[in-house]
């Protein structure tokens, strides 16, 4: 009977392990509001209550620039000719920005140092561009009393402050005819994907909100088109809970949801790249996003590639602030921006507790010892998987050994169950008795699964790692031309599939006969099989690596097993007279 409960829960765990790591996830929706609100911070039934609309109420999606030359209705209705529009392009060593003077929205960012794998219809082999050509990474508006102002609509005046900053000035009215004056300044950090975005607003009176689009999509720039849009999300981070993601997919076209702030950052995402919206270090409350907005895309498959996403901002003093990354999610660059930006990718979902600090921890280690050992990333997985499993290899130890002392005891237990069995205080009594006598506890099956159970974060944190680490883009090793990707030739994943049969064979070699465990060493290969076939082949690496450690180690304990099984009396165990263990 014990060995029938470990067997069932040493198959519950290789379920939830190989079937279900990418179920048991799901990304939690946004909460959605019954109605909608006015932004945060405007006064209960004053003007801004009644008039100015909230983020939800402006427009489901991002404004694109007007193309140059065109004409636009102004707030009188007469239609007015927009000018040509200025590109200021503003380019360091890692990315290049453009900047229009229509809008003052960034129109652009390419990443210097990343080539776009995509196929080449699509661009592949270029530097990567964070969005479509012709869309925007940032667009504005203004909600001021009574009216929404679209600064996608207003010329702008160029200037540079220095061969870093570009600073952009223009003038709009209100429906009433109101001059509202707006200053927007990008200083662009060197050799970085940040830049310090500040502005001003003149001519407003009363509660003003600058709201901030976020871009609808962002651009293929990897082989697998299908993967790109699953991984196509926004997320955000609460000031006073952890980050959260809400997947494209998840919101259903036209839905509406509004995330409640305060809120520290909001990103739209893909694989490996995103452009995200931090409040600025140390800003307050009314420094903060008072509120972000979600809105579903039209679909015109069953895939959702658009979205829409808003910033609110309240105007403090006439002023706005921000700090903008739109970069690869590189972890160092993530981590040195500071407030929880490293979590732009939030993992394990109703598990985040758990599985953010292991993948956190497990980043750390693979980025230490590609640096300290000059190492391919390849290896330093190899290295990792013997790492981890030599530093378990005492408990494993320990708790197979007790799996053996269970066996040596299951008859004495089996015989005490039969002779009390109609008693059951004397048979717990003898049953402590027995396991006193072996120098064990009644707890003491519990710890024969403990191999299996401690791994567990290490894997599921890998399991994550892999879907967005950009450190394992790209990086060939053997033939593999990217270990990011699933192995073409599916070599490791049998390999993974046989050295599971083999842990499994060697296992059971001097157990007694249990008709479970020689249906499991069959099907537990072909369930692992089943799921790394199509997982990253890196992940295949690190699993390969920890069978082939534990195989010599399976065979060393199965020759324990064999030893003891070899004795001529076991303790605890009276010799009947006459038996040939007496002659």
């Amino acid at each position: 009977m014990e060995n029938n409960r470990r067997l069932a829960l040493a198959l519950a765990l290789v379920v939830i392990v190989v079937l279900l790591t990418q179920f048991l996830f799901p990304q939690r929706r946004a909460p959605v509001p019954v109605t909608a609100r006015t932004p945060a911070g405007a006064p209960a039934g004053g003007p801004a209550a009644t008039t100015a609309p909230t983020a939800a109420a402006a427009t489901a999606s991002p404004t694109v620039a007007a193309p140059a030359g065109t004409t636009t209705p102004s707030p009188a209705g007469t239609a007015e000719p927009l000018p040509p529009a200025e590109t200021i392009t503003v380019s360091g060593t890692s990315a290049a920005y453009d900047v229009s003077s229509v809008g003052a929205s960034l129109t652009t960012a390419r990443m210097l140092g990343y080539n776009s794998l995509a196929p080449a219809r699509l661009g592949g082999g270029a530097p990567v561009q964070l969005t479509p050509t012709g869309e925007p990474i940032l667009s504005y508006r203004l909600v001021v009393p009574g009216d929404t102002l679209p600064l996608s609509r207003v010329p702008f005046r160029v200037s540079r402050p220095s061969a870093t900053a570009v600073q952009l000035d223009g003038t709009t009215t209100t429906r009433a005819g109101a001059p509202v004056a707006v200053s927007i300044v990008y200083s662009f950090v060197p050799d970085s994907f940040v830049a310090h975005v500040r502005g001003t607003v003149q001519g407003v009176t009363g509660p003003a909100y600058l709201l901030t689009d976020l871009p609808s999509t962002l651009r293929i720039t990897e082989p697998d088109t299908l993967e790109h849009f699953t991984h196509l999300a926004y997320a955000y981070k609460p000031a006073t809970k952890d980050a959260k993601s809400v997947a494209f997919s998840r919101i259903d076209p036209g839905e509406r949801q509004i995330v409640a702030g305060p809120l520290t950052w909001a990103v739209a995402k893909s694989k490996y790249f995103l452009v995200g919206a931090l409040a600025p270090n140390g800003a307050g409350t009314r420094g903060q996003f008072t509120e972000l907005d979600l809105t579903g895309g039209v679909r015109t498959t069953k895939l959702a590639t658009r979205a829409a996403a808003t910033l609110v901002q309240q105007l403090d003093n006439g002023g706005f602030a921000f700090d903008l990354y739109a970069g690869p999610q590189e972890w160092r660059h993530l981590h040195a921006m500071g407030r929880d930006f490293e979590n732009a990718n939030p993992y394990g979902g109703w598990t985040q507790g758990i599985v953010q600090p292991f993948a956190t921890l497990v980043i750390r280690a693979l980025l230490w010892m590609h640096d300290s050992f000059k190492l391919s990333y390849g290896w330093v997985l190899i290295l990792f998987g013997v790492t981890v499993r030599l530093i378990l290899w005492p408990l494993q130890q320990g708790a197979m050994r007790s799996q053996l002392k269970m066996q040596r005891v299951q008859p004495e237990l089996q015989a005490v169950q039969e002779r009390y069995k109609s008693d059951p205080q004397k048979l717990q009594q003898e049953m402590m008795k027995v396991y006193a006598a072996h120098g064990m506890s009644p707890f003491s099956a519990l710890s024969g699964c403990l191999p299996m159970l401690i791994p567990l974060p290490i894997f599921f944190a890998l399991f994550f790692v892999f879907q967005n680490t950009i450190e394992f883009r790209g990086v060939p090793f053997l033939w593999l031309h990217d270990i990011s990707l699933k192995d073409p030739y599916y070599v490791l994943p049998i390999l993974v599939a046989v050295t599971q049969f083999l842990m499994s064979w060697i296992g059971m070699r001097g157990a007694p006969p249990n008709p479970q465990a020689q249906m499991l060493t069959y099907a537990m290969p072909a369930m692992f099989l089943f799921f790394f076939i199509n997982v990253a082949s890196g992940l295949n690496l690190y699993y390969l690596t920890q069978n082939l450690i534990m195989l010599p180690q399976q065979w060393l304990l199965a020759r324990e097993r064999q030893k003891a099984q070899g004795k001529p009396v076991v303790q605890g165990t009276p010799v009947r007279a006459g038996s040939p263990m007496r002659r």
